[in-house]
């Protein structure tokens, strides 16, 4: 966490370990089996593919904070898969983010180190989701300015 950030309620946190949870053995089985196979595959053809189009909104979102999670903590040159499916959840419009959903991935960055250069992908189109002011003044605003410009140059 962040000086100067309101830490998020125990209890919300919990939820959010405890739905992961609940998508991590799909999501880990479905990263290994793509890093297995073809990269050049098309995202719907891969294991990844087919478990985000078996999930709705709040299973996707589940996916993606663990696969973000997942990522930051395990940052490494073989995360091209785990990124991938980042990305792909990141361009997904429409997820029902939550504000403290969004305040999650974003202290996960913000710890993350410096060399996963993708640690903003997701909570920043996330947070683009969120209405005018639903973040704390400035929680988003200081993520490095390059991350904005990758995220909107895909």
């Amino acid at each position: 966490m962040r000086s100067g950030r309101t830490r998020l309620d125990g209890a919300v946190v919990q939820g959010f370990y405890d739905r992961m949870r609940v998508v991590a053995p799909a999501a880990y089985g479905a990263i290994e089996r793509d890093r297995a196979d073809d990269p050049g595959c098309a995202f719907a053809d891969t294991a990844c593919g087919r478990l985000v189009g078996s999930l709705d909104a709040a299973g996707l979102r589940a996916l993606g904070m663990w696969a973000h999670h997942r990522c930051m903590r395990f940052y490494d040159d073989d995360t091209r898969v785990g990124l991938r499916l980042v990305r792909e959840l990141a361009g997904r419009a429409g997820l029902g983010w939550t504000v403290d959903e969004v305040r999650w991935l974003l202290d996960q960055s913000y710890a993350a180190a410096p060399s996963a250069a993708h640690r903003f992908t997701l909570p920043l189109a996330a947070a683009a989701e969120l209405p005018p002011g639903a973040l704390p003044e400035g929680m988003a605003a200081d993520a490095p300015a390059d991350a904005w410009r990758r995220l909107r140059a895909g």
